[in-house]
């Protein structure tokens, strides 16, 4: 099988002919049909962040695709569903956090193409508790953002507590701020886009934006606070200086929203407004299998629209470089 393969993180990917997993127990084996291409899966070839992968491994965590198999004892689906393979490759079910349903805190998981392979791959073998379904109204191609873009900014907007009319920045319209200006908009927030990029700003708009601004040209704090400050702001740019901006764009009471994850890792906040101001600081961090669930279900109900392109897993290096040099609207989808 063909697979895109990170054997360094000084070295371009390269695509290989693997053998075709087997599935152990508890585990399905998967054909891929798509998967996307998320700034995690960067920043896991490039070695980013404190906690690396360890080369050679196959990245990729927006997989989508068809059962084929299944290892011994798997009950939880049948060869021929089709399923999405998350970020929580699986995790111990056991913890405070797996039983309250807050499983993506579980110090014990393995996450998809990060420790364990992932869905650059024409096959790729999951834990079968793990893998969500994916109904017949979504389709695979938009399936596979939703399964981490999705989930990740979905589950951003139910930490948030957004309350109908609320003003709501989303600093970042890319691959995840795209559709957490559709999630916000569900909830009733009044969205306020923010980005570098005429384009993406065109998009927030088309998507249910009510105000843009282009960071480039003006500043955001001022611009923002002019509209009376946000009461939310969602970081979804992978800069720190973004995260400063969104916690100045915040009125009194406001909840910042930590999202992204840049490689640089840290941001200055000023205490004294944090205290005088009541300033709730959240960091969210992807969604459930349950949180996925909803989010395949509002797809299907023709709630929110995935904007993608398509790419060949031959193209993985090139498709990366566009992305770092911002050249992609929203998100890159590999199909198989």
């Amino acid at each position: 099988m063909k697979a895109a393969v990170v054997t360094g993180f000084d070295r371009p990917l390269e695509v290989q002919d693997r053998v075709r997993p087997e599935p152990a127990a508890g585990q399905v084996l998967v054909r891929m049909e798509a998967c996307g291409l998320c700034h995690t899966d960067i920043h896991a070839a490039h070695g980013d962040w404190p906690v690396k992968p360890s080369p050679p491994f196959v990245p990729g965590h927006e997989g989508v695709g068809v059962v084929e198999q299944l290892g011994a004892g798997v009950t939880s689906h049948k060869i021929g569903d089709r399923v999405a393979i998350a970020w929580l490759g699986s995790a111990c079910g056991e913890c405070r956090y797996c039983i309250d349903g807050r499983e993506t805190l579980c110090q014990h998981q393995a996450n998809s193409g990060y420790s364990v392979d992932g869905g650059w791959s024409e096959y790729a073998v999951a834990d079968a508790k793990y893998v969500v379904s994916v109904p017949d109204g979504v389709s695979a191609f938009d399936a596979a953002p939703l399964t981490c873009a999705g989930v990740t900014s979905y589950k951003a907007i139910k930490v948030a507590r957004i309350q109908p009319t609320e003003n709501v920045a989303v600093f970042g319209v890319g691959g995840l701020g795209h559709l957490a200006i559709q999630y916000a908009k569900i909830v009733g927030g009044t969205v306020i886009g923010v980005d570098l990029a005429d384009n993406k700003l065109e998009l927030a708009k088309e998507l249910g934006a009510t105000h843009v601004v282009n960071a480039a040209r003006e500043d955001p704090v001022e611009a923002i606070q002019a509209l009376g400050g946000a009461d939310v702001a969602l970081a979804f740019a992978v800069t720190p200086l973004a995260f400063e901006q969104a916690f100045r764009s915040l009125r009194p009471g406001g909840r910042l929203i930590c999202v992204a994850l840049p490689a640089e890792g840290t941001m200055q906040i000023p205490i004294f407004d944090t205290v005088l101001k009541g300033i709730e600081i959240i960091g969210s961090i992807v969604g459930t299998r349950q949180d996925l669930t909803e989010v395949f279900a509002l797809h299907a109900a023709g709630r929110t629209r995935v904007i993608a392109e398509s790419r060949k897993l031959d193209e993985v290096n090139t498709s990366i470089a566009q992305v770092l040099a911002g050249e992609v609207p929203a998100r890159l989808v590999f199909e198989f």
